[in-house]
């Protein structure tokens, strides 16, 4: 009973009290399920005295990330990667969902928060509005194993100064980390790609379920009564969509429409 009341005082997890956090983190892989992911560990032979908040936030963070392999990857392999603290960083909290992240920031003001997209509660994105909106002077880096488009646009315009792959290097991690506390923006080489690609090619035009319709019907040779009659709508109706089609594609013509809307996928 003392030590359980020594260990809810501390807010401390018993395997790593006493200075154990190194062990703690070999016996990781024996501690969570991974379902047949082979992980590897690369941990330094010794680590300088922590606080045991940072203690507890590394191991937290260590589980965090391989929970995340585990339900989201498809790795077969991983490597946990720990390297001692870099000099004029402190971190100095851990955060499970974006709820989380969101009240961390609160209590410390931190000048930066590296942020997962993809959690419970509050995503990564959704923190990072939220961080943007009530905490200006805290700069959110992502850091995520998720490159596709929709997720980038979403921390960019959430507000994120920058966006990171978890396969980045720990020294490219910390550079990134002091560039975004400076007002930075940093991103991965493959994610500035992607941004570039999207900049450059016009967004296509976006073309209601009924102009779909309509523009399907002109495109097996219907008139506008026939497309009408089999849309069961007016054809002053059918007239309207196909103007407010002709807009959207930029074109003057009923056969031009099809064929820019086959080209671009819209039918």
């Amino acid at each position: 009973m003392t030590q359980a009341r020594a260990l809810v005082a501390s807010g401390v997890p018993s395997d790593i009290q006493g200075g154990n956090l190194l062990a703690a983190l070999h016996r990781l892989p024996n501690s969570l399920h991974l379902d047949g992911i082979r992980l590897t560990t690369a941990l330094p032979a010794r680590l300088p005295p922590l606080p045991s908040t940072q203690q507890v936030a590394l191991l937290r963070t260590a589980q965090e990330a391989l929970n995340n392999v585990r339900r989201h990857s498809g790795a077969t392999a991983a490597e946990l990667l720990v390297e001692a603290p870099a000099d004029g960083i402190d971190v100095v909290a851990a955060a499970a969902n974006g709820q989380e992240a969101v009240d961390a920031v609160s209590r410390l003001r931190p000048a930066v928060v590296l942020m997962d997209l993809r959690m419970p509660v509050l995503d990564g994105a959704g923190a990072t509005a939220q961080i943007r909106d009530r905490f200006p002077d805290t700069k959110v880096l992502v850091l995520t194993t998720y490159d596709d488009d929709s997720d980038i646009m979403r921390a960019v315009e959430s507000g994120a100064v920058g966006y990171l792959l978890k396969d980045t290097p720990g020294d490219r991690i910390i550079e990134a980390v002091r560039a975004a506390a400076r007002g930075e923006t940093v991103l991965a080489p493959p994610v500035a790609a992607r941004l570039v690609s999207r900049m450059r090619s016009p967004e296509l035009p976006r073309l209601t379920a009924r102009e779909v319709e309509v523009l399907r019907c002109v495109a097996q040779a219907l008139s506008n009564p026939e497309a009408a009659a089999r849309l069961h709508i007016a054809e002053a109706t059918v007239k309207t969509h196909l103007l407010r089609i002709f807009t959207k594609l930029d074109v003057d013509d009923r056969t031009r429409a099809v064929v820019l809307a086959m080209e671009r996928g819209l039918l």
